[in-house]
């Protein structure tokens, strides 16, 4: 990534170490990564601009626009993938159980299989919360597909249908949301879904 600004390498890195936790080390395909995985921000300075010395706001906030569409690009791109998704957690005892429940949700086999096959199947959800090792209690889980309520209290919901639930799986784009109930942790994870296409694609990676 490069910006015309003058801006500080301690700056520079102080905003990308920020922006990256919320974009590049948010997502997951497979959750594998690669050895040659690199983040570089660089500033030419040819702006003019009185040098920036310490995290601006403005320029963050420009910063986690740029660095979050590049990173969904990578969810959207991933093999096989038909499916963009948003895993997002609230109600968690910390941040960093948050960030373990949604990590556990999006790298399910489980569950991305479910999402390729378009099964609102929110069992596999309650499976990957309890399985991340993060603090949680099946009784106080609200689980929500888009708008749809589906589960709370750690039972579906009387409003849920199996139909609408079907139906919102259809969509290319899908939002799963799951409160524990605990506290005021919270974390976002994008992912995308696992097909048949994933396995022909790596399967056949180096013949």
């Amino acid at each position: 990534v490069f910006t015309d600004a003058a801006v500080s390498q301690d700056a520079l890195q102080a905003m990308l170490s920020a922006v990256n936790k919320v974009s590049f080390n948010a997502v997951t395909v497979d959750s594998d990564t690669s050895t040659s995985d690199t983040v570089l921000l660089a500033a030419t300075g040819r702006a003019g601009n009185p040098e920036i010395t310490a995290p601006h706001e403005g320029f963050e906030a420009a910063l986690k626009v740029v660095m979050q569409d590049l990173a969904h690009q990578i969810v959207r791109d991933g093999e096989g993938a038909t499916k963009f998704v948003e895993v997002r957690v609230t109600g968690a005892d910390s941040d960093a159980d948050a960030d373990k429940v949604a990590r556990s949700i999006a790298n399910s086999p489980l569950v991305k299989t479910a999402l390729a096959g378009e099964d609102p199947n929110w069992g596999r959800i309650v499976m990957a919360v309890g399985k991340s090792g993060a603090k949680a209690d099946r009784d106080l889980l609200t689980i929500r597909f888009g708008d749809i309520l589906v589960a709370e209290d750690g039972w579906v919901s009387d409003s849920y249908s199996e139909d609408a639930g079907a139906a919102y799986m259809t969509q290319q784009e899908l939002l799963i949301d799951v409160d524990l109930g605990l506290g005021g942790g919270a974390a976002t994870v994008w992912t995308c879904d696992l097909t048949h296409g994933y396995i022909t694609i790596n399967a056949d990676y180096r013949s």
